[in-house]
């Protein structure tokens, strides 16, 4: 058996697309194998929203290329975002790269490699493989074949694109405009993976909350009305989303993740800065203001919610008291956690031209700063978690001690703990230490522990019994 090997750069879109590519490559009779230098096929699936990837990729290409000098048999395949930034420049780049494709051409790899993933080098047909194809978005992936990496969560892609037009963000050009996917198209792909044993989906989207806006009129939903239509699949506990758009959480959904029992109390809500003049120069089109009173809102409204951020430190022309204003955001939102980049400027957007940039060493201080506040604010919203039980869905042992089991709570939160449970199930789990990221504990017994019971109707321990 021929055997691939697939390096997954970027988000969770291409975590998704990588579970789609294992599972056409699989169908064609390859085998996963542990390294590149076992490999057969060599595929990677890449992403260039920041800089930083960039770089991996090209020291992963480097490697490839002395592998495929050694056997010239193997099949080099790079997609995904940086493939599409690039199209035939990647070839000019990397003359050893045998196909190329964009995320929108997933579904032709199987016939371009062909049964095997032999590629150009030898095709039953004799006929030489396309090099590169790009932005087909013809359909959508949810008929592909899969291999989830575990059997009881699944990704669910429901649209693709984006219509924003942040300044720093070149998603719109990889990745071409919204397309959504028909509602009905969804709640099947749901049906089938609960019949599968999934317990937890989550919903992918560049911006998930405008789900909808592009179906034809007498076809249209909201992406509220989509939640509350997934909420009654039988089978499904629970459901999450991401990523969402401030300006565009609107009040239908915030009343459906208040309402529905298998929407998780979880949002990634992105405020990139914590200055309104940042915000407008990112082009936004929200304020430190209007951000902080949605947060508000949805805290107010949404029973134990937790929510998550993406917060960029050194934005040209960003100033001092712009950056105290984003550190003061974190505090007075109390974000559970954060994903904190210093700026990265991408060729092709328009805050690549802007002027003032901020230099290295400014940036380098700003990002340890926040993220100093992001891991104080964090371990005082985990520190109040001690004492209380919460809902845990097993996915295996622990990274750091094969002891323990690890698992999420339903407010998207890492929590180790001790039990004699198996991944895929739902834990009820009393937590007695907390760190900026993670909680620990131990399980307790519940009446029928297979089924999910929301953390708002959990009873947290009183302090006499921690």
């Amino acid at each position: 058996m021929r055997r691939y090997h697939l390096t997954t750069f970027g988000c969770q879109m291409n975590a998704h697309d990588s579970e789609r590519i294992k599972g056409m490559l699989e169908e064609l009779g390859l085998g996963e194998c542990a390294t590149q230098a076992d490999a057969d096929v060599i595929v990677f699936n890449t992403c260039t929203i920041r800089e930083k990837p960039d770089q991996r990729l090209a020291a992963h290409l480097a490697q490839a290329r002395a592998l495929k000098t050694a056997d010239p048999s193997r099949v080099i395949a790079v997609g995904g975002c940086y493939a599409e930034a690039q199209r035939g420049e990647i070839f000019k780049r990397y003359p050893f790269v045998d196909v190329a494709f964009g995320p929108g051409s997933i579904p032709h790899l199987a016939e371009w490699l062909g049964a095997g993933g032999y590629g150009a080098h030898d095709r039953s047909d004799g006929e030489p493989v396309e090099r590169g194809r790009f932005a087909e978005w013809k359909h959508f992936a949810g008929h592909l074949p899969s291999r989830r990496e575990r059997p009881f969560q699944a990704w669910v892609q429901i649209s693709m694109g984006c219509n924003s037009r942040c300044s720093y963000c070149i998603v719109p050009s990889v990745r071409g405009r919204e397309q959504s996917r028909e509602l009905h198209d969804v709640l099947s792909e749901v049906h089938t993976l609960a019949a599968e044993g999934v317990r937890e989906v989550t919903l992918l989207g560049q911006n998930v909350n405008s789900w909808g806006r592009d179906i034809a009129l007498d076809r249209r939903r909201d992406f509220s009305d989509l939640l509350r239509a997934l909420d009654e699949v039988p089978g499904i506990d629970r459901i999450r989303f991401t990523s969402p758009h401030p300006k565009d959480f609107r009040q239908p959904v915030i009343d459906a993740m208040a309402e529905c029992s298998t929407v998780c109390e979880h949002a990634h809500l992105p405020a990139q800065s914590g200055s309104s003049d940042v915000l407008k120069r990112m082009r936004r089109t929200y304020t430190r203001e209007r951000f902080i009173e949605l947060a508000t809102r949805m805290k107010g409204q949404i029973d134990d919610l937790a929510l998550s951020t993406d917060l960029i430190v050194g934005f040209p022309g960003e100033t001092e008291s712009d950056f105290e204003q984003t550190l003061s955001l974190v505090s007075e939102v109390g974000f559970d956690s954060a994903f904190t980049f210093v700026f990265s400027p991408r060729q092709g957007t328009e805050a690549a031209a802007l002027p003032d940039h901020v230099n290295n060493e400014v940036s380098g201080e700003r990002i340890e700063r926040l993220i100093e506040r992001v891991q104080a604010t964090a371990l005082a919203r985990n520190d109040a978690r001690v004492g209380r039980i919460e809902e845990v869905l097993v996915e295996g042992t622990s990274r750091t001690d094969d002891a323990l089991l690890r698992g999420r709570t339903r407010r998207n939160v890492t929590v180790n703990f001790t039990a004699g449970a198996r991944p895929g199930e739902l834990v009820p789990v009393r937590i007695d230490r907390a760190t900026s990221t993670t909680l620990g504990g131990v399980a307790v017994s519940r009446s029928d522990p297979a089924r999910r019971q929301p953390q708002r109707d959990l009873a947290p321990v009183s302090p006499a019994t921690r």
